[in-house]
């Protein structure tokens, strides 16, 4: 019968044994021991959750008083950021899931993180596009930029797809001067557009458009009338040029999907979520404000694909309560210890020379070498 392994010449069982316990030992080890290391701008990070923490609380307590009902179907952790189904001033469709998801005050780490990494400081200009589709992430948005003291400069879309900033008379326009008025954010859209299909409420009623200029209108935020896609996406960015002046840009954030922001579904995932340092490869690019600045070289930070943001930095996914400060390893990293690791390693070499040049696994087994065969010697 063939053996199933091969042993080295001169190396005995009992040595392979004793060097492959240290191998699992070593193993077991780095696995159960690992190591929790801190994420940079800790404290930066920290202040920026809880200011979106109590941003998106002082949004609810505002629905509360304006006897807004806050759906426990829609928002079962009662965060008052999450919205109807169907209203007037819903432009399409949106997945429950990824607005749950958003609804995390850890995300303004997060954020903090992103713009940390394109190397974004205080008194920096950062040009931003929100919808209302996504109240939380927004806020999130808004209190990462609050914390580092950058200057946005912000386009909204006013309306919301599903579950978004959609309770008529209440919508993200409306939740920004409640933050300003409780003197959380000091800062809020300059501009809007209607939002929608082409950034102008395509297929929305004339009730729902009528709705939405409105909300502009209340803000006191520039409106944005456009005929077209490519013209909404030029006149956002002559508006963010013009407000620059000869200050640069240093980065672009997009919230959600807004479709000038993007450029419809396509251009939406062309760009990968998180940061995107150069514009994306290939042919028939859709147009975007965000493909715009990336072919100038401005990094963008593209807050699209909840499910992957949430599990690239460890916060959970549809959750259904209120989600603490501080959780997630945008924070906190665990890591398998170096040091456990290396000694793991130098454990293995020194029981290979040990039990192989040294022949000691033999010698702590007690194993004698066995006798060569043949004929016995005769008895003198």
């Amino acid at each position: 019968m063939k053996k199933l392994y091969w042993r080295p010449p001169g190396v005995s069982r009992a040595a392979l044994m004793l060097i492959t316990g240290v191998a699992v030992v070593s193993l077991l080890a780095v696995t159960h021991f690992p190591q929790v290391k801190q994420q940079p701008w800790s404290g930066e990070k920290l202040a920026a959750a809880r200011l979106a923490r109590d941003s998106m609380a002082a949004i609810k307590r505002e629905k509360v008083r304006r006897a807004i009902p806050i759906d426990s179907r829609f928002d079962p952790a009662g965060t008052g950021v999450i919205g109807e189904s169907i209203t007037p001033v819903t432009s399409n469709t949106g997945y429950l899931d990824a607005k749950l998801t958003s609804a995390n005050p850890n995300f303004a780490a997060v954020i903090v993180h992103l713009l940390k990494q394109a190397e974004v400081g205080k008194d920096d200009l950062v040009a931003v596009g929100v919808s209302g589709s996504f109240p939380a992430l927004n806020v999130s948005t808004y209190a990462a930029l609050a914390t580092l003291g950058a200057t946005p400069l912000i386009i909204a879309s006013t309306a919301s797809s599903e579950f978004g900033a959609n309770h008529v008379g209440y919508l993200w326009l409306d939740m920004e001067a409640t933050l300003e008025k409780h003197h959380l954010i000091e800062f809020r859209s300059l501009a809007a557009s209607l939002g929608g299909i082409d950034d102008r409420g395509v297929g929305m009623s004339d009730t729902g458009r009528e709705l939405l200029r409105e909300a502009i209108a209340r803000s006191g935020a520039v409106r944005i009338e456009a005929d077209s896609l490519t013209h909404a996406i030029d006149e956002r960015m002559a508006l963010y040029e013009r407000r620059a002046g000869e200050r640069p840009i240093r980065a672009y954030i997009n919230v959600g999907g807004g479709s000038a922001s993007v450029g419809t579904h396509v251009g939406k995932k062309q760009f990968g979520p998180g940061l995107n340092r150069s514009p994306p490869s290939g042919e028939d690019m859709a147009d975007s404000v965000m493909l715009r600045f990336a072919k100038r070289g401005v990094p963008v930070i593209h807050l699209s694909s909840m499910k992957v943001l949430a599990e690239r930095y460890g916060l959970p996914y549809d959750p259904r309560t209120e989600m603490p400060i501080g959780q997630g390893n945008v924070y906190e990293r665990t890591e398998p210890n170096r040091w456990l690791a290396a000694g793991g390693v130098l454990a293995i070499l020194l029981s290979m020379l040990a039990f192989i040049r040294m022949d000691l696994g033999a010698r702590v087994l007690r194993l004698t070498p066995r006798a060569p065969k043949g004929h016995p010697e005769q008895m003198i």
